[in-house]
């Protein structure tokens, strides 16, 4: 009995812990999912659906190690995503490190 009693709360813990982390994983993909859909991300004047509608192109990106973009490689998502910006949208790139661009790269990888 004196086990289930310290158990318990233990599993509670962890239990609140992974959904906490969870949840923390499903605010940045919808907030990515936002500056996805924002025209005025980035200082472009078209958003990132505008050429990616519903995410064309972009299915299981999440899973590369590296990208082939007009015969340009890049070596990660973050790098990929600011060519997409500074070439295609004649925008400013974003800091790699930053939290827009964790949201951002979060949504993408939720793209099935």
């Amino acid at each position: 009995m004196k086990i289930l009693k310290l158990l318990l709360p233990a599993l509670m813990v962890l239990g609140l812990s992974f959904s906490t982390a969870w949840a923390a994983g499903q605010l940045a993909a919808e907030r990515g999912e936002a500056i996805f859909n924002d025209p005025d991300f980035a200082g472009i004047s078209t958003s990132c659906s505008s050429c990616h509608h519903n995410g064309q192109g972009l299915k299981k990106v999440g899973e590369k190690t590296g990208f082939n973009i007009l015969g340009e490689t890049e070596a990660s998502l973050e790098d990929a995503v600011n060519y997409c910006i500074a070439i295609f949208g004649n925008g400013q790139a974003i800091d790699v490190d930053s939290p827009k661009m964790k949201d951002l790269t979060a949504y993408i990888k939720t793209l099935r």
